[in-house]
């Protein structure tokens, strides 16, 4: 319960994030003429965007939003799940936030993550995100081989303690105890898995990409990869605020790691003995994370916001948060 998985071979060796390797980069990062503001400091978005409000409410790392950005946050969540369900053919599913011990004990994150999630007075855990409701939902079952692959998307508040992250992007909204996230799970047979990864990874690499967000796609390490993955790859997205790239996207294969624990199987054709199946999971993206990126990459020099194409039917038509924070 407490033992990693065992890295693919391909996965590159290293001890931390600076042993990552960069596979590609899309996008030209826009030369600004004037000094760009991290979201949070940008004249229009600065009335729809109340942190004095959730630190009374709850404290710090939450956010109000209100307003014209609290629409866009809204769209953004819409658009990522219709491009999913409509071009990319991942069956939108609705599940709790609330789950078993079991549940976290199938996709790792029991017993050894316990800090880093909220667990209720009566026993249910918060999810950290919805892999740990997606890919339960097969757990205990043998499924036929011509059900597979499965395919699912899901869009759902998440919870994390941020247990270790003291200190750390304390301003903003880039690092919070509740946020939005359109999440990826697919469920197939292990010889389908690496194939299934690169899929995965280029439905996120899609939604920036509409969005018109330059990012790099990064081959993690084994010094810097999640407890339950073989290999897996971080789309970062670059913030103009802070001048560099920054986590958006963490999209994995954990082969039969999480099947084992959930003794999730499936039966291949010709009624051979059951084997157990591949997991794999992805953000596609994090709504929070997103609207970062949309808010500072299009943020004009007298405080408003230019919105992406792509948004604009979501938004009635509307185009831009203007420099006194109103749809127009």
């Amino acid at each position: 319960m407490r033992i990693p998985n065992l890295p693919l071979e391909e996965t590159p060796d290293g001890r931390n994030e600076d042993d990552n390797v960069e596979v590609r980069r899309w996008g030209h990062v826009r030369n600004f003429d004037f000094n760009p503001k991290e979201h949070f400091d940008i004249e229009g978005v600065k009335p729809g965007m109340d942190f004095q409000a959730a630190s009374k409410l709850s404290g710090s790392r939450f956010v109000v939003l209100k307003g014209a950005v609290i629409r866009v946050h809204r769209a953004l969540g819409q658009f990522m799940l219709d491009t999913h369900i409509n071009e990319h053919q991942l069956q939108e599913t609705w599940t709790p936030v609330l789950v078993k011990d079991e549940a976290m004990y199938g996709t790792g994150n029991l017993p050894k993550f316990a800090e880093d999630s909220y667990q209720t007075t009566n026993g249910w855990w918060l999810i950290p995100t919805a892999e740990v409701t997606l890919t339960n939902t097969v757990a205990g079952d043998i499924l036929e081989a011509s059900q597979l692959p499965i395919r699912m998307t899901a869009l759902t508040q998440c919870f994390r303690s941020e247990a270790g992250s003291a200190g750390k992007d304390t301003s903003g909204m880039l690092r919070q105890h509740q946020f939005e996230k359109v999440e990826m799970v697919t469920i197939c047979t292990p010889e389908d898995a690496v194939n299934e990864h690169n899929r995965m990874t280029r439905c996120a690499e899609v939604i920036l990409e509409k969005l018109g967000i330059p990012y790099r796609t990064l081959a993690l390490c084994t010094g810097d990869m999640g407890f339950g993955a073989q290999k897996t790859f971080d789309l970062e997205a670059w913030l103009p605020g802070q001048n560099k790239y920054r986590e958006i996207s963490s999209v994995s294969t954990c082969g039969t790691f999480q099947a084992r624990r959930m003794n999730a199987r499936f039966r291949p054709a010709g009624g051979a003995k059951p084997e157990f199946l591949a997991t794999l999971n992805g953000s596609g993206l994090a709504v929070g994370r997103c609207l970062i990126a949309v808010l500072e990459n299009g943020q004009q020099a007298d405080g408003s916001v230019d919105l992406p194409v792509v948004l604009h039917p979501y938004l009635g038509g509307k185009t831009r948060i203007s420099a006194a924070g109103v749809l127009e």
